[in-house]
């Protein structure tokens, strides 16, 4: 795997620059404030005066050219964003990957009119989720290099349009093939943001500062697929599937125009780069990042093929990578199964109204929104951990992760053997808001631990994470419909990934 880069604080200078440096420094000052918030927004190179007169190590030829980094006070560099700014831009991340995951579920309190409208099978119309999912396989291949090569916010912006184009075609869609097709093309781009939005909390964040942002960021992508059948259930039922999927165009696109206007880029070697490309355009010495090598002067094409292979190589050779990823692929494949399960179990069996039936989906919500406050608390113990020590290591984050790998099979057993009608209805929702609570602590832990680990590269990891575990879905939530799941305590595409779950806690205990 390649080395990740040194990142270097103090601040380069190059011999024989003369000039105060506190004079320096308080021009610099004046001159971030005076950069507004929309030329960061379209102009990443940032290239005022002060960082044409900054002095840079090195003699500007090709064997020896500057070394851009950022100034001392340079409003650019991510990891100098006020406080407020680094969490809104955060909030508005996850709030855009919370959409998307939203959207991924939506669709089944749908359903019924799906298959009403079109007149096809349950299997079929089930399909209208397992394939937008598993466009989330597909995309990340495609979004995390192109991030780690052009940015973020260039990625985010034309993904997410075209997220809100594909929703509103499945709104006007006339039949059930361009529904399916549009569905998956719709989650191939929506993966973007679940990928990318990781990636910027370790952009902006130092490892100390890290666990809230990674909490909030990480905590979307898992609430919205609970409360997606909630609401569309209620919308579904009385205004029909079309407003569901308008409903989806509306939230995207309202998502797109506030981020435009709100998130700037935050990948420092892209920045960086950009600066060190119009410093040599301007000044006609050699400039290159602080992140680049001073020997290469690699292609965009090569680039792009080093970004592209980097998930694969990071999953061959980083074993704690791979199982990482597969014990998310199985949890997150597991949560969606439940998805169209719940109807049958509820509806079906129980007699429940559709829409009544989805707020089912409550007790996994709740048992999520607790692991989260758990969490939060949590971040006591990793802070003065990290006080004590100087450095706390990536590892430090996994112990929740051993208490979600035990909480999981365990309310996954309990809700198979529960779901039967001659059970109370309660009974089978606090199992299902025990499975959600495990899930969440696993999922979060073992997202920090990898931020942690390789964070600079948290994008390819995120690429990597969400095609193992869209694979997951994409298998788990036919193969539940091909299932008799109201049997029951007979219910073997619940009782499945029970047997699955009793091997997964050694995986935390084991990367611990």
């Amino acid at each position: 795997m390649e080395a990740i880069p040194h990142v270097d604080t103090a601040p380069p200078q190059r011999p024989g620059f003369s000039g105060d440096p506190e004079k320096v420094e308080q021009e610099t000052q004046e001159n971030s404030s005076r950069s507004s918030h929309f030329q960061r927004l379209i102009d990443q190179a940032g290239v005022g005066s002060q960082v044409i007169a900054h002095s840079y190590p090195g003699h500007g030829t090709s064997q020896s050219p500057f070394i851009v980094d950022f100034l001392p006070i340079d409003d650019r560099n991510p990891r100098a964003f006020s406080s407020r700014k680094k969490w809104i831009i955060i909030f508005l991340q996850a709030l855009s990957a919370f959409i998307v995951a939203f959207v991924s579920t939506a669709f089944s309190g749908a359903l019924p009119d799906v298959v009403r409208t079109f007149n096809v099978s349950s299997e079929v119309g089930v399909l209208g989720i397992s394939l937008f999912v598993l466009g989330f396989a597909i995309g990340p291949l495609f979004w995390a290099p192109l991030s780690e090569l052009f940015g973020r916010q260039y990625v985010f912006l034309s993904t997410y349009t075209a997220l809100v184009i594909f929703n509103v075609g499945a709104a006007v869609a006339q039949n059930i093939q361009t529904l399916i097709i549009i569905r998956f093309l719709a989650g191939t781009v929506g993966s973007a943001p679940l990928v990318n939005a990781g990636a910027a909390v370790a952009d902006l964040f130092a490892p100390i500062e890290r666990g809230r942002a990674s909490i909030l960021f990480a905590s979307a992508p898992l609430l919205g697929p609970s409360l997606g059948p909630i609401v569309s259930g209620f919308l579904g039922t009385r205004c029909g599937w079309r407003w569901v999927e308008g409903l989806m165009a509306i939230l995207t696109g309202v998502m797109v125009v506030i981020c435009a206007f709100s998130v700037p880029e935050t990948y420092s070697p892209v920045l960086l780069r950009r600066r060190a490309q119009k410093l040599s355009v301007i000044t006609g010495d050699r400039y290159i990042s602080r992140f680049e090598d001073k020997k290469s002067q690699a292609k965009a094409k090569n680039r792009f093929r080093i970004a592209l292979s980097r998930p694969w190589v990071m999953l061959l050779r980083e074993p704690i990578v791979l199982l990482s990823a597969i014990y998310i692929a199985f949890i997150y494949g597991t949560l969606y199964m439940l998805f169209p399960a719940f109807p049958i179990i509820f509806a079906q069996t129980r007699g429940w109204a559709p829409e009544i039936s989805a707020l089912a989906f409550l007790g996994m919500t709740i048992g999520m929104a607790l692991s989260i406050v758990f969490l939060l608390h949590d971040q006591k113990r990793y802070r003065a951990l990290t006080l004590a020590t100087g450095s706390a290591p990536p590892e430090s984050r996994l112990p929740p992760a051993m208490i979600g790998a035990v909480l999981l099979p365990v309310g996954l057993f309990w809700f198979a053997w529960t779901n039967g009608p001659e059970v109370a209805w309660i009974v089978p929702i606090i199992a299902s808001g025990v499975f959600g609570s495990g899930l969440v602590l696993v999922f979060l832990s073992l997202t920090n631990y990898l931020i942690d680990s390789y964070a600079i590269y948290a994008a390819s990891l995120g690429a990597r994470r969400e095609r193992l575990h869209a694979i997951g879905v994409g298998g788990g939530v036919p193969a539940v419909r091909n299932q008799d799941v109201c049997r029951p305590r007979d219910s073997l595409g619940i009782i499945s990934p029970c047997l699955l779950g009793i091997g997964m806690p050694p995986v935390s205990i084991f990367v611990l």
